[in-house]
């Protein structure tokens, strides 16, 4: 299984937690995110994600390569959706494995919060109102 994937097919959030598991990580963390039906106060039927394959792909490697080195983990696996996306589909699986659980909730949570902010995803919700692509970098 492939370390750092952006995919229009479902994720499997089972595979790629046990794909970073490893003798020597005491604690495997991970973060999944699913498609919520609201948003910023509006309701929500559907998210389209649009990237850019290969540089995300990239951007995942180098996050999880800082996470790697600030925090000491074992491994790092980071999994996006791109595409169409229903209320309730997982639309991303970050999985960390260190040797202890400080370190792998530390670097799970840098992980995420530094994709959000720096990896070329863009979010376009769809409600009953209409459609509105989302920016959530500050």
């Amino acid at each position: 299984m492939k370390r750092f994937e952006l995919t229009p097919l479902p994720l499997d959030e089972g595979a790629i937690v046990a794909s970073v598991q490893a003798p020597g990580a005491g604690a495997v963390v991970s973060f999944a995110g699913r498609v919520r039906d609201h948003a910023r106060g509006r309701q929500v039927v559907r998210l389209e994600y649009d990237a850019y394959p290969e540089m995300a792909e990239r951007v995942f490697a180098q996050i999880a390569a800082e996470a790697k080195e600030k925090f000491a983990v074992v491994d790092i696996a980071v999994h996006h959706r791109s595409g169409e996306l229903l209320v309730g589909d997982l639309s991303v699986v970050v999985a960390v494995a260190a040797a202890h659980r400080g370190s792998a909730f530390d670097a799970c949570r840098y992980v995420i919060d530094n994709l959000k902010l720096r990896a070329p995803i863009w979010k376009k919700e769809h409600g009953p109102d209409g459609a509105v692509w989302v920016d959530e970098r500050p």
